[in-house]
C-alpha cells in the first residue's frame, strides 16, 4: 500500500484540478497566458497520476475499474465486481 501522504497529495491535486477547471478553460480560450501561469501548479490536470482507489498503487492501474491489477484480481475472485469472471477454456 502506498504511503498515506502520497494518497492524500493526489486527492488534494484532484480537488484543485476540479476547482480551477472552468477558470483554466476560460483563460485558454481568451489567450491570457500570463494569468494562466499565475495559477497553482497543482491545478493543472497534467500533474495528476492514476492510482488505485483502494491501495493507492500507481502501477498496473485499470482505468475502467479505477483499481490496480492486484486489487482487481482479488475483488474479481471474491465476486465483488459484477460481470467479471475468470477466463477458462
Amino acid at each position: 500500500m502506498a504511503k498515506k501522504s502520497i494518497i492524500a497529495r493526489e486527492k488534494k491535486r484532484r480537488k484543485m484540478v476540479a476547482k480551477y477547471k472552468e477558470l483554466r478553460e476560460q483563460l485558454k480560450e481568451e489567450g491570457r497566458w500570463d494569468e494562466l501561469d499565475k495559477l497553482p501548479k497543482n491545478s493543472s490536470p497534467v500533474r495528476l497520476h492514476n492510482r488505485c482507489l483502494l491501495t493507492g498503487r500507481p502501477k498496473g492501474y485499470i482505468r475502467q475499474f479505477g483499481l490496480c491489477r492486484v486489487a482487481f484480481r482479488k475483488m474479481a475472485l471474491d465476486g465483488k465486481i459484477p460481470g467479471v469472471t475468470k477466463a477458462s477454456w
